[in-house]
């Protein structure tokens, strides 16, 4: 095995057993901080969820838009499209399950505040308070920074399939 498998293993188990500490040592994890928003992105068939949604393990694409931007680029929203608070940030987690999160962080409560997923920790980092959430092995928990010592999360979103079709909602 070598050292920076080694050193990625250990980083993972240290991530793991920090928030079980974390679980344990508090009541619940906080993932309500941010406003209830509706969700609903829709990939009517398979080819739009190939261009648009995540193929795999530990891929991430980011989905918002506000009256001077949109991501991501060339996606047809519509009247019905809802991106959440902050956005949503759509993932497939180590199994290369889809998860969807909003982009707001909990700490800072603002939808302009957007997480973003680090290609080379793969957390997803806040780029005011620098907390970090585990969003591939974790459910979007906070594991470092000032959202991790007040317990919170990143919202959760629903991820559904269906015969056709893919969609983000709200739970």
């Amino acid at each position: 095995m070598s050292l920076h498998s080694s050193i990625h293993i250990l980083r993972h188990l240290l991530i793991t057993m920090l928030t079980c500490s974390a679980l344990t040592s508090c009541d619940s994890v906080d993932d309500k901080r941010i406003p209830s928003m509706p969700v609903q992105i829709v990939f009517t068939d398979v080819g739009m969820w190939n261009m648009y949604g995540v193929g795999g393990a530990m891929q991430s694409r980011r989905f918002f838009r506000t009256k001077t931007e949109s991501q991501p680029t060339g996606f047809f929203y519509t009247a019905t499209t809802y991106t959440g608070y902050g956005g949503v940030l759509l993932v497939g987690d180590i199994m290369g399950d889809p998860k969807a999160y909003d982009l707001a962080c909990p700490y800072e409560c603002s939808p302009e505040i957007r997480v973003s997923v680090d290609s080379k920790t793969h957390l997803a980092v806040c780029p005011k308070c620098h907390s970090e959430y585990d969003v591939f092995e974790n459910q979007g928990i906070a594991v470092s920074g000032p959202a991790a010592k007040r317990g919170y999360s990143l919202r959760r979103y629903g991820v559904y399939s269906g015969s056709t079709n893919y969609r983000v909602i709200t739970n």
